[in-house]
């Protein structure tokens, strides 16, 4: 049979006789003609060169296998890599929810399945608002990067402007979401993108060069805190203070693990509030699993702008309670491109988990993780710190990720972490390239599942590496 009227072993509509049908069915001699809206020269002309379908589900598995085991993965090996992806623990109660058929099956499903799905969503949002100290909390967007574009965007509708001023610092990956979110200059709803320099000494950002950009076009201030590059903004309430004088929104990125030991961002002045949700007992999944929440005051101007899920909770005369969806029809799901932006639904599982996550650890069990986050890192930098040709910039004042700069070991952050590797160790992410200002250096991360052995082989394995 032709390669072309053969049906796919896992595509059960590319049998032939349905192909038919459906062409019939359209008026149609080819299935070319459903595509001719698309022009010539961006088609392809000639069959893609693919290898063999892999004919049987056993073949299938052995061939997934045989890729995945070319990898090292950080349960393999020991890894200080961060950066928006981080190793937590993550307790077996976590997974085992997830696995949950009551969970797993009803994204959308009958009435008495969404009861109990809404539930879980909303003790989510209740648990992720008492963190932050904010009362209005959004089911998650696909990830932090995402989570901050639209903040950005409800600023630009809540104050008619169209600036938002943000660290030079920040997150490669999440710069280039955002940009996304900003539009082209060419765009009638383009946000300018301006950068906030960094105090080099404090590894915080500059305050001067903050008051100097900010003006009555501004729409937000955004900044982190942790900083992307782990550092503690304790101006924070200042940078607030001078959004707000200015007429700007402030918006927070924060890690949630971070919130045990510091400020939560709605007691200094934060107005909307984004942030990763992986840090909630949601493993890192070769980099999946990374969405991101939004968070605010509740207040009308700004529940009235969210593009994202909210949740409900309602008594009946009954005395019972419920929950439901609300403010639908601000989203895609209800207005389709009416919305007031896009979202999508790929996270909405995870709620469930940070939900169980966030009940079993409670407010103690935040405070412990996040002193013992602060306990290691801390003993990490100062062991890497007193290697020489190694220095930790700055020594002081970060949740979990530092910088380690290796300018004097004449050395370059690539030769090293190959070294590292070879020693089935990952080491920090390299910051040369994109950050070619700070150097040869590369991001660190140390969380609660890096003991005190863990530290030290890596402080005595970097010693070997840079001789």
């Amino acid at each position: 049979m032709p390669a072309d009227r053969r049906a796919h072993p896992f595509m059960p509509n590319s049998v032939p006789a349905i192909k038919d049908e459906l062409m019939a069915a359209l008026g149609i001699d080819s299935i070319d003609e459903l595509f001719e809206q698309i022009p010539a020269d961006h088609r392809l002309d000639k069959p893609l060169d693919l290898p063999p379908t892999l004919s049987s589900e056993a073949a299938l598995s052995r061939h997934m296998r045989g890729l995945l085991n070319k990898n090292t993965s950080a349960a393999d090996a020991l890894s200080f890599l961060g950066g928006g992806c981080w190793q937590h623990y993550v307790p077996a109660v976590c997974d085992e929810l997830a696995r949950r058929t009551e969970f797993l099956t009803p994204v959308w499903g009958t009435p008495s399945s969404d009861l109990g799905r809404n539930q879980s969503w909303f003790e989510f949002t209740s648990q992720l608002g008492e963190l932050l100290d904010l009362d209005l909390v959004a089911l998650p967007v696909y990830s932090w990067g995402c989570a901050v574009g639209h903040a950005i965007r409800m600023a630009a509708r809540l104050t008619g402007r169209n600036k938002v001023l943000l660290p030079r610092h920040l997150d490669p990956e999440r710069r280039a979401v955002i940009d996304n979110y900003c539009e082209p200059a060419e765009m009638p709803s383009h946000i300018e993108v301006v950068e906030i320099d960094r105090d080099p000494e404090t590894g915080r950002l500059n305050l001067d060069d903050l008051a100097a950009k900010l003006d009555e076009q501004t729409a937000a201030v955004y900044f982190e805190n942790p900083s992307w590059l782990g550092q503690i903004e304790a101006d924070a309430a200042t940078i607030a203070a001078a959004a707000r004088k200015h007429g700007a929104e402030t918006i927070v990125g924060v890690d949630p693990a971070s919130l045990g030991v510091l400020a939560a961002p709605g007691d200094y002045g934060a107005d909307i509030v984004v942030g990763s949700i992986q840090p909630l007992g949601v493993p890192m999944y070769c980099g999946g699993g990374l969405g991101g929440f939004i968070a605010s005051r509740d207040e009308p101007r700004y529940a009235h702008e969210y593009p994202a899920l909210m949740v409900s909770i309602a008594q009946t005369t009954h005395d019972e309670h419920i929950f439901s969806l609300a403010l639908m029809h601000q989203c895609s799901y209800g207005s389709r491109e009416e919305a007031k932006d896009w979202t999508g639904n790929s996270t909405y599982l995870y709620t469930v988990v940070c939900a169980a996550y966030m009940a079993l650890l409670g407010p103690e069990g935040f405070r412990e993780l996040g002193e013992l986050i602060l306990q290691q890192s801390h003993y990490a930098a100062q062991k890497l710190d007193a290697i020489d040709g190694i220095r930790v910039q700055p020594r002081e004042g970060f949740f979990k990720e530092f910088v380690v700069n290796v300018d004097a070991t004449g050395k370059s952050i690539a030769e090293i972490n190959k070294a590292l590797l070879a020693r089935n160790i990952f080491g920090g992410i390299d910051l040369s390239a994109d950050f070619p200002d700070l150097g040869q250096s590369s991001l660190y991360c140390v969380t609660e599942v890096h003991t005190k052995e863990d530290i030290d082989t890596l402080a005595a394995a970097l010693e070997e590496v840079i001789r």
